[in-house]
């Protein structure tokens, strides 16, 4: 079976949803006959290299006040805890398309599962620590931790590589109708919106598990 989850690494609720994706997965137990690939999305595409302040960004892009940005924290932070993710500080967003790129590459050349893992490794770092996700450091500490190259993984960066796959994807899934993330596509054909349930996630996946024999 294979699961395409259309996501942004400045997403929180994308956090909260390939969270309850691995608790899914954790309760199938033997998931060697499900394959993830999470492909690009960028919520916000112009945002700047130097990013924004993410109290005002919010208040200018979305009209919310200080306080119900921090309302929004609080419950971020309890169906994080759901899920078994912990929302830290984040003062910031920032650009997100070098994550991406990255992230490609590890589909493509990386060994089975490391996209996965490099794909975890950036929510924490973003959404746990606050850190800057689109920052070399910050990713190539990323692809280190997630078992990848660490000399290609510079190369990808610094080179540009990937930037019109990336490009090309992103384009690819807006002409598929997705506008909203996270987005699910359950092989190829069926697509769930939004943050799922774990146990919904968990009941759809064996009954398409059980479909395939």
């Amino acid at each position: 079976m294979r699961i395409d989850v259309v996501s942004d690494i400045a997403c929180p609720w994308c956090a909260i949803g390939v969270n309850a994706l691995e608790r899914a997965l954790e309760q199938l137990g033997d998931t060697t006959d499900v394959e993830v690939h999470f492909q690009p999305f960028e919520l916000n595409p112009d945002m700047p290299p130097e990013g924004l302040e993410l109290t005002a960004y919010l208040t200018s892009r979305v009209g919310m006040s200080p306080d119900q940005v921090e309302t929004s924290h609080d419950m971020l932070r309890e169906r994080g805890r759901t899920v078994g993710f912990n929302f830290g500080e984040r003062s910031m967003i920032w650009n997100t398309f070098d994550a991406h790129r990255l992230l490609y590459w590890a589909d493509e050349e990386g060994p089975a599962g490391a996209q996965r893992r490099l794909k975890l490794a950036l929510l924490q770092a973003y959404h746990g620590e606050g850190r800057n996700p689109g920052a070399d450091e910050v990713l190539m500490e990323c692809a280190v931790k997630a078992g990848l190259n660490e000399a290609r993984a510079r190369e990808v960066l610094e080179q540009g590589l990937f930037t019109r796959a990336v490009r090309d994807a992103e384009e690819q899934w807006l002409q598929k109708g997705v506008r909203a993330v996270p987005t699910m596509i359950i092989n190829q054909t069926q697509a769930l919106q939004g943050v799922q349930p774990v146990a919904v996630l968990e009941k759809l996946l064996r009954t398409e598990l059980a479909a395939q024999g």
